[in-house]
């Protein structure tokens, strides 16, 4: 026995018929919620990752894990020559002797400020000592002529050879006035 369906059907049933208004209406727009989460949950774990990369690279180095603080340096002008009526002989300074580890590894070969922004900068000299290939962190201060601190910075390089040398810029982005020393605070070392 086959079920027979009436041929009238019911107002709401079937397709709908345009009514006199004009067309009928445009469905509801897909709400992007689930990718702002999705995104928003990718930073969260980028942000943890890069947080985690960092606390390593300060804690560990080649060194076994200390790293090291480093007596400051400072780059200046020499000094005028002395009068011409004033003789003085010729003192013989000692050599100075480069610290051990990563601290003898980072040196100072220029520190200015830029005229049109007022940013203080150094040029840093990396000379990997070590017999690995390593990455640098050098932690850079600029201080004033009464060595109160102005501003910080950071020169970084990765996968230095063994005795190879690499030029860094730490550049601040704290506005200075007049002149300013740079000094090395600190350098980190670990093996690439």
């Amino acid at each position: 026995m086959s079920q027979q369906y009436p041929q009238n059907q019911p107002q709401g049933w079937g397709p709908q018929q345009p009514q006199w208004g004009g067309p009928p209406p445009a469905p509801p727009k897909k709400s992007n919620a689930g990718k702002i989460v999705g995104f928003g949950c990718l930073g969260v774990v980028g942000l943890l990752l890069v947080i985690g990369i960092v606390g390593v690279v300060a804690v560990g180095g080649d060194d076994g894990g200390e790293a090291s603080s480093r007596p400051s340096v400072t780059v200046s002008k020499p000094a005028a020559a002395p009068e011409k009526g004033a003789e003085e002989e010729p003192k013989e300074e000692a050599p100075a002797k480069e610290p051990s580890g990563p601290d003898g590894d980072a040196k100072i070969t220029g520190c200015e400020v830029n005229g049109t922004t007022g940013w203080p900068k150094a040029d840093v000299l990396i000379t990997n000592r070590s017999s690995k290939t390593s990455n640098y962190i050098v932690s850079v201060e600029f201080v004033d002529a009464s060595g109160k601190r102005l501003g910080e910075a950071f020169a970084a390089s990765n996968n230095v050879a063994a005795r190879q040398e690499v030029e860094a810029d730490a550049q601040s982005l704290d506005k200075v006035d007049g002149k300013v020393s740079c000094k090395v605070t600190k350098v980190t070392r670990y093996a690439s």
